[in-house]
């Protein structure tokens, strides 16, 4: 019997919450992620399991925001989708089983890390973060971007003053210091 307990991206036993008079960032360690990518030859038909499970197939520079799946567009014919880990632990088994071979599933729970941003400062923290258009970014935009030498994806979720952050898990300590630092030059 072992005693093992699994960490978080920055290595707390919770995820961590950092909270200011303007936004509020928080790790966020109960994604289950999958990389989907169409084979050759077989785009049709991914693209048909795609919208079987977000409802539509993600265009470039978009995300479909769904429950209790989401995904968002990451390059010709490739995405990423999300779902809550608690209940999609093995989001990349069922995927490979319903794509059955006419896409490449990879899991990616464990190679990203994911900030969500919320509050009013959400913009001005992003403005000085990367070059995305956040203030005309809509409710279901993503964009790839660079954060502090790391490649990222940005996704603009529901509400106003609500975005998430997705970048490289290796360099989460990384991508949480260019963060805390934004907020607390715009605080």
């Amino acid at each position: 019997m072992h005693d093992l307990k699994t960490i978080t991206a920055l290595g707390g036993a919770e995820p961590r919450i950092d909270t200011f008079p303007h936004i509020t960032i928080s790790e966020n360690d109960s994604l289950a992620l999958a990389s989907v990518a169409a084979r050759l030859g077989s785009e049709v038909e991914c693209n048909k399991h795609i919208q079987a499970i977000l409802g539509s197939v993600p265009a470039p520079g978009q995300a479909v925001l769904r429950e209790p799946e989401s995904g968002f567009w990451m390059g010709p014919d490739q995405w990423m989708i999300e779902a809550p880990k608690e209940t999609h632990e093995l989001l990349a088994d069922d995927l490979k089983e319903r794509f059955a071979g006419c896409a490449s599933v990879t899991e990616q729970s464990g190679a990203w890390v994911c900030f969500d941003l919320a509050g009013p400062g959400m913009a001005d923290v992003t403005e000085r973060l990367c070059a995305v258009p956040i203030r005309k970014m809509q409710t279901g935009e993503a964009r790839r971007t660079i954060i502090h030498q790391l490649g990222c994806f940005v996704v603009r979720r529901t509400g106003a003053d609500h975005l998430r952050i997705i970048g490289p898990r290796a360099s989460a300590g990384t991508l949480h210091h260019a963060l805390i630092t934004a907020a607390h030059s715009t605080a």
